[in-house]
Parts: structure tokens; sequence; C-alpha cells
């Protein structure tokens, strides 16, 4: 076994193969970029070592600052993580020239699979269901559109290199074919170096479902089941669990030898994961090859009890694999969200900046896990990707699983960025979700125009009074304790308020009552019962009697309660209060139709408009990249643009000013 490993990645899958690491007694080297040197990975390995400015083509993807890593520190062998140089055969035959182990497959296995391409050639070969489409590389857009309309619309455009979204486009026409193509191509160069684009046929209404392979040296293969992977936005995907609830175990069967079939044509040593696009007829047909660990790894672990991570080792260290099919069972259900930086109220934009706080939900075994490369106080990065943690729960059903999924988000409390728990938590209550019935298109199709905090579902509105109510008086209790009252002339604290959520009045009668206070509302009692310290951004309790986790957060005469990804911002007040409170005159916010403002922070790549040119409705104006994506800004409506306020290559803020019309 190894006595020191170095690991070529970063945030969480780096803190996640450190603790496994640290379980197996093997010591770890982090690397890391100029940005990342206060990161967690750094932190908790046994040693570190810098490798470069914050881009990571300068230092994550740098192959020679690696391999001197691993010379410097004597690591001797480098688990890859997913992302960078996970999928890279250069690098794999690299290490193993220097005679270091790759944690993960051979080279020409990478090759081979890595190679979007190339695999579904192989996959043809070893009798693997295939997807109809053009399998060699395109030269230019004129072609893609040539090839996609012989195929037939719809059409994914692919980067062959490609993963995780990037350098991926469904097109549904020839302008969108010409100009996905272009898109893919650029993306694929920055992401992996490689810009080669591929097309195939879009399966409607498909279901993304992935097998969980594991080989070993020895000729050994088993399949750890399925995951599903259907919900996603933009190609990412943002829930997974484990089973899929549209699988029967005669499809499991089939889709698992077929996965083991491929991993077998290739040799393939290490966890792999083949991915399917499934129709609603359970036809199923090959995607892709991942060659790595992939982010959704632990739902398998939990319903395994495997851990990949050490499996992925123990064969990079020439061990036999421990397990055979038929010690392969399903325990119950496992289910994970990403928790991504970025605000799902203003179109998903990525949002960056400092960790206020930052307190994940506690960790309990085989029912919540963490796994998260950040900590309260830390920088989330415009550089890297936007994932901030993965949170994982396990139940013995699906649904006690949706339920634990549920509490574990309402008590995530991330301040100082958005992030898109409120959409994970809508979708947890959504009904069609609830059902299992649900493809890749669910979120495009529930949320065609975007998420808004009206889509949430709260079926208790009286839960948010009755709270904030609570935490007022509690507040008023406290205030009256102040010493040095005359006597006679204390503080007296009244019993009636007026609660105010936006238009809504309400008026409560609140009584303090053992273990919490009774709120009066409408005629009806509340008894809210809670342990509630001052200064906590959890309120846990029961309203009458059924157990609540409340994110509590007071800014001046306000009060932000969030609950099921439902935020409400209410004040609590006297009757005279809230008479004069009324009277107060509303501002109103500034016109800035005039303005392009930068929707999020990043790297302005491109202004695609000059001073006084005429600008119509959908025109493209400028191509912000961050977070490793894309984003074009286009007009929303006709227009001139008066002046060009920032050049490609700034750096920009929410909100700075890029174009200004007249």
């Amino acid at each position: 076994m190894f006595k020191k490993i170095l690991i070529a990645n970063r945030g969480e899958i780096a803190c996640r193969v450190i603790k496994t690491a640290r379980k197996m007694g093997i010591q770890t080297v982090a690397v890391y970029s100029e940005a990342d040197k206060d990161a967690l990975h750094v932190e908790l390995a046994d040693e570190s070592v810098c490798i470069g400015p914050a881009p990571s083509k300068e230092s994550y993807l740098v192959m020679d600052k690696i391999i001197a890593a691993c010379k410097q520190t004597g690591a001797e062998a480098v688990h890859p993580g997913y992302g960078f140089l996970s999928e890279n055969e250069e690098f794999s035959r690299r290490l193993e020239e220097e005679g270091i182990k790759f944690i993960g497959p051979k080279h020409y296995s990478v090759g081979k699979m890595g190679d979007k391409i190339e695999s579904k050639k192989l996959a043809m070969e070893a009798k693997v269901n295939t997807i109809p489409g053009y399998n060699d590389a395109i030269d230019s857009p004129e072609h893609a559109v040539e090839i996609a309309k012989g195929i037939g619309y719809p059409v994914m455009i692919k980067a062959s290199a490609g993963g995780g979204g990037k350098g991926l486009r469904v097109a549904f026409n020839d302008k969108e074919a010409y100009e996905g193509f272009a898109s893919c191509k650029n993306e694929a160069k920055n992401a992996f170096g490689d810009d080669r684009v591929f097309i195939e046929k879009f399966v409607l209404e498909p279901r993304h479902i992935e097998i969980q392979v594991l080989g070993d040296s020895h000729g050994n293969y088993v399949y750890l089941n399925e995951r599903e992977c259907s919900i996603q936005r933009r190609h990412q995907k943002v829930i997974e669990e484990a089973p899929s609830p549209f699988i029967d175990p005669a499809t499991r069967k089939a889709m698992g030898e077929q996965a083991v079939a491929l991993a077998r044509a290739v040799n393939y040593e290490s966890a792999g994961t083949v991915e399917f696009v499934v129709g609603a007829d359970k036809s199923f047909y090959f995607l892709e090859m991942n060659t790595r660990l992939q982010v959704e790894h632990p739902v398998t672990e939990l319903i395994t009890g495997l851990d990949l991570v050490e499996q992925m080792i123990r064969v990079a260290a020439g061990e036999k694999l421990s397990i055979t099919q038929a010690d392969v069972g399903i325990n119950g259900w496992a289910m994970e969200c990403r928790i991504n930086a970025e605000d799902p109220f203003r179109g998903f934009l990525p949002s960056t900046g400092r960790l206020v706080k930052f307190q994940p939900p506690a960790e309990v075994p085989n029912q919540v896990r963490v796994d998260t490369g950040v900590y309260e106080g830390g920088e989330i990065s415009m550089f890297y990707d936007s994932m901030i943690a993965k949170l994982i729960v396990h139940g013995a059903t699906r649904d006690q699983a949706i339920e634990r999924m549920q509490d574990a988000l309402n008590a995530f409390v991330i301040r100082g960025i958005s992030s898109n728990i409120p959409f994970q938590a809508a979708l947890m209550q959504h009904p069609r979700f609830r059902s299992g019935n649900f493809n890749t298109g669910f979120i495009a199709e529930e949320y065609p125009k975007g998420f808004d905090a009206s889509m949430v579902p709260h079926d208790d509105p009286a839960l948010f009074i009755a709270a904030a109510a609570a935490l007022h008086r509690a507040g008023e209790d406290r205030d009256a304790q102040i010493s040095g009252q005359m006597p006679g002339h204390e503080r007296v604290v009244g019993d009636d308020y007026t609660v105010i959520r936006g238009e809504e009045r309400s008026l409560v009668k609140v009584v303090p009552a053992e273990g919490g206070y009774d709120v009066t509302l409408g005629g009806e009692l509340f008894a809210v019962r809670t342990d509630w310290q001052f200064g906590q951004v959890l309120m846990n309790g029961t309203l009458n009697g059924k157990p609540f986790t409340i994110q509590v957060e007071r800014n001046g005469l306000k009060y932000r309660l969030a609950h099921n990804g439902t935020q409400a911002v209410l004040m609590v007040m006297s009757a005279r209060w809230a008479e004069l409170q009324a009277l107060m005159p509303v501002k109103l916010p500034p016109d800035l139709s005039k303005f392009l403002l930068s929707p999020m922070p990043g790297l302005l790549r491109e202004v695609a408009v000059a001073e006084g040119q005429e600008v119509k409705a959908g025109e493209k104006l400028a191509v912000i990249e961050a977070m490793k994506m894309e984003n074009v800004l286009k007009a929303e409506q006709d227009g001139k643009v008066k002046k060009v306020v920032a050049r490609p290559g700034a750096s920009l803020a929410v909100d700075e000013v890029i174009v200004e019309f007249e």
C-alpha cells in the first residue's frame, strides 16, 4: 500500500480523498493555486505545494508542476479527483512513465473512453446500445448545421473531451446548431484544451441514468447499481439519487452487464461510470464513460456500504476487488443535492465573495453527510466551479430520504453569498419529483420562465407569523430587564402586536408560556416551543407539537426567516407603530434601463457592439466568463449604443456598467 499520495485537485473532492487516505493511514500532499492558499484541502493535507497563479490553466492543469510536486514530496501516487486532469490520457501516461501510480485507469483506457468519439465506436464493438449520430470531429459551423439536418433535430452538440455540462448544447434548428457549435468549441478549448466537437441525436423525454463500475488489474469487474441523474439544469446535475425510481431489476441487470462489458473491452482498472440515456419505454443507449470518480459517488456509497475512493486506491496498489457481483446489494435510498454558489432568483447567476456564515447541518452516520471544501470566512472564487458543498442523505425509503433532505436543507445556513438552497427545497416539494415521474427536461418544463420566490410552495404561512411574533416578544422581554429602572416605573411589555409581511397585516397576541410562547392569530392558538437563544441563526422548535427548523436573521426592524426554501421578511410592532409605518413613503428604485449591467462578477471576454451602433432586441452585446462558463448578454430591447464603458479583459463586479444606451 502507498505511504504517501498527492491529490491533483482542490475543493470538496480533494478534502474527500484526504479523509479516506487518513482512514487508511496514508499521508497526503495537497497542491494549490495562489487563490487557494487558505483553502480547506490545504489545511487538511499533511503537506502542500503551491503550483501557480489562480487561473487553472496556469496551475491545476499544468502537468509539469504536479509531477514536480510529486518528486519534491516523495508522493508515490496521484489521485486526480474529477475535472482538471482526471480524464487526461497524457497526464496518466506521463505519471506511469515517471513511475508514479495514477489512482485511476491506465492511460490507454482513459484515451479510449475519455474521447467520446472513440468511446462510441468501442461501445458499438462491445455490443453496447448506442445513439444514432455523427461520430467524427466536425470542422466548421456550416458542417455542423449540415450534419444536424441529416440526423434530424433536435441534436446534441458535444465537445469530445467535455464533461460537467461544459462544451454541450442542444439545438432545435439551424441557427442554434450554428451558434451552439461555436460556443461548444470555445468552451471546450478553454476548459479542456481540446476543441473537437461531435453531434448526436437528442432523445426526447430522456432519463439520464448511470452505472457505477469497478474493475481491478486481475480481470475482476462488478457494477454497483445505478444512479438517477435526470434532474438537471443546463445539462448540469442538480439532484442525484440511488437507486432510480424508474429502473426495474431486469433493466438494471441489462444496463449493468453492458457497462461491465464496455469496461472489460478496454481493460478498465479503477472506479468508472458508464452513462446511459434511457427512454420512457426503458430502452437505453450508451452516452459516455467517465474514467474517474463522479461528483455524485456518495449516493452509491450509502446504498452499497463501499468507500469508492478506498476501492480506487486499493486497485491502483494492485489489490484484487474484495467483492463479487453477488455481494452488491441495495440498502435503502440515498439522495444528493449539489449546493452551488448561484442566485436562483436572478437566473442562477454565479455568486462570489466571502462566506460570512457557513453552517451545514449536523452529520449523522448513514443519515446525513456533507462533503465540502469550504469553511466559514472563506472565499468563493470566480476562478473555479460554483459548487460549495454536496448534501447527501440516506433513508430506508425514497420518501424518508426526501423528508431528511428537506430537514437538512432547512438547517443549512449560508450567508454572504447566494446559494441554490431555495431551489433545491422547491424541487424536494414538487409533486412530480416526489412521484418519481420526471426526465431530463423536468426543470425546463416546470420552470420555463426561470425560477422565482412564488414557485416555492409553503403549506403553513402561519409558521412565519408565529415564529416572528415569538422572536420579537423574546426581544421585548429581554429589553425590559434593563437595569436602572425607577421603582414603580418599570417597563411593561404588552401582549398585542401587528405582524407585517408585504401588504399583509396580522394582529396577534403573544403570551409567555413554559418553554416558549403562545401566539393567538385569527382566533387560533399557535404554541411555539423553542430553546432558541439570541444570536443563533437556527430556531429549532415545535409549532403545536410539529417540529420545525427556521433560519433567522434580524436586520433593524425586519426579521428575515427561511423555511422549506421560502424566505419571508416580516416586521413586528405595536398597533401605533404599525399605523405610523403605513404612512412612510416608499423609495422607488432608480431607472437602469439605459445601461447594460454585469449580472455577475466575472471576466469580460468580449464586447460585441461599438459606440453609435444600433442594436435589436435579442442581439449579442457582451460575453462574460465566470466559474468556467461563458454567459452571453443580449439586448432586451431595440436601442442605440451611447458609450462602451468596460473593455474586454476587465474584471467586473455585480451591477458594474458595461454599455450605456441613448
